[in-house]
């Protein structure tokens, strides 16, 4: 057993105290008041980091004691996750943060600047809104938003509040994925008519649970599902499986896909939402208590190019040699990006013709744009995010209106379509790798819908405009008008 000190006895009380949601005191002030300082102190950027059980730990090791940052406070609704954070956090800034249950609480926080989100998707809009309604800028990780209308109303408060919010899309920040893309806008590969966004991450099963899971206790339940219904727990694990769930995740296609989403409209340098979508796929492989598709197509039509996603949650082949990443294709070549910072452009007989790479500081970009307070500054402003993120949204609206039809033939919607029949016919082949008996199994056969890419709505469909929204719970709504 080791010796305790009397630093170790202070440090472990303060860490309690804020496991236990009480705060620093006193003591906390005036440790606060010692820390070193990187720049003059009225320069300097108070932070709360809010959800730090995956992502949020990234956000600190971005910004404390960066920048001439501290993060002040961390926030989650599960006190049992915020050991790790708060000693990483006062090991690189040399003060404790303070702990704090209540989202509503930090945002109303006048002694914060600067707000950052890494909660599960549901909470992310609302949490960002709040923020900039009291002033404070925002980071918020990806998706930006649960459904289309949550994203468009992050970027009208963004717009009304004069706040710096950035996406955390951190392939923006990358000055070799910037001079890739300007080399496929400036025509280099002639005309682009095809980005392909991949995401071959293989997802094993949550299980099956046969009722309602306790909740830890540990857990604000109320608080963790804010805007989500606070319907029973209905899964082995509270955290993370929430992606697979719809009413707080958006499945792979807006989890890892988000990233390689985002790309592909960048790289076709379009600025709107698509005009017209279709998904097909379906939970392949096991039976659990994941609602979202494990595997999954989905087919955007811009009118004069086409942006296809493609999600294999089983053990899948590599396509071009990516698997996590994207693919365009142009009428002189073709472009390859298997990372957040690099591609290469080749031939259309597949020799090189120029590699790309290298990366710049995500949070770094933000923390300009908040001292300049230019959005232009922002490599990943939100209206980038929302775009993006809805996109995925569309998809999976899709699929939900979709019916289960046996394998066999090719969808109606792809037959005339080679790009979309080739994607199909490899996720068939995919499953059969798998041992998957097509022979057995339904795909969903998302409903084909056209949209008004300026109103963000879809024409003649009021099943699908229901889905661009939700419901809410009262005091966690999210404005339908700003």
């Amino acid at each position: 057993m080791r010796s305790i000190t009397r630093r170790d006895f202070l440090h472990d009380s303060a860490l309690l105290a804020a496991l236990a949601g009480a705060g620093l005191g006193s003591e906390s002030l005036a440790a606060e008041k010692a820390v070193a300082k990187k720049g003059p102190i009225n320069d300097q950027l108070r932070v709360a980091v809010i959800g730090v059980h995956g992502r949020g730990k990234d956000h600190i090791k971005g910004l404390a004691g960066k920048h001439n940052c501290i993060v002040a406070t961390i926030c989650d609704a599960d006190s049992a996750v915020i050991g790790e954070a708060m000693k990483l956090a006062e090991k690189q800034q040399e003060k404790l943060p303070r702990f704090e249950q209540d989202i509503r609480k930090v945002v109303e926080d006048k002694t914060i600047d600067i707000v950052t989100i890494a909660t599960p998707n549901h909470w992310h809009a609302l949490a960002a809104i709040w923020a900039m309604q009291n002033g404070k800028d925002v980071y918020v990780e990806k998706p930006v938003s649960h459904n289309v209308s949550e994203g468009r109303r992050l970027v009208e408060v963004a717009r009304q509040t004069n706040r710096i919010c950035q996406a955390g899309t951190q392939s923006r920040s990358s000055s070799g994925l910037k001079e890739a893309m300007t080399f496929l806008h400036e025509g280099k590969l002639g005309k682009i008519t095809l980005a392909r966004g991949l995401c071959y991450k293989f997802r094993p099963s949550i299980g099956k649970v046969n009722g309602p899971q306790p909740i830890p206790k540990t857990v604000n339940y109320d608080l963790w599902c804010g805007p989500a219904p606070l319907a029973p727990l209905m899964r082995k694990r509270l955290h993370y499986d929430w992606h697979w769930v719809w009413d707080t995740g958006n499945g792979d296609l807006g989890n890892q896909g988000i990233h390689e989403m985002d790309k592909a409209r960048w790289g076709l340098n379009k600025h709107e939402l698509a005009k017209s979508v279709i998904s097909v796929g379906g939970r392949f492989g096991y039976i659990d208590d994941g609602q979202t598709a494990n595997t999954q197509i989905c087919v955007f039509d811009y009118g004069d190019c086409q942006l296809i996603f493609e999600v294999h949650g089983l053990l899948s082949k590599d396509l071009l040699g990516v698997r996590i990443g994207n693919i365009w294709y142009g009428t002189d070549g073709y472009m390859v990006c298997t990372s957040y910072k690099s591609a290469t452009a080749f031939t259309p007989n597949g020799e090189v013709i120029r590699k790309f790479g290298g990366e710049e500081n995500h949070f770094a970009n933000f923390i300009k744009a908040v001292r300049s307070r230019k959005v232009a500054d922002l490599n990943a402003d939100i209206l980038e995010g929302h775009l993006s993120s809805a996109l995925c949204h569309l998809g999976n609206i899709s699929y939900r209106l979709g019916e289960e039809q046996p394998f066999g033939q090719t969808p109606q919607a792809f037959a005339k379509d080679q790009n979309a029949e080739e994607t199909f016919e490899r996720m068939e082949q995919h499953l059969k790798d798998n041992k998957i008996d097509l022979s057995t199994v339904k795909c969903r056969i998302g409903r084909k819908l056209t949209l008004d890419p300026a109103k963000e709505v879809f024409l003649g469909d009021k099943d699908a405009n229901a889905l661009l929204t939700r419901e809410y719970r009262k005091g966690f709504e999210v404005p339908a008008k700003v």
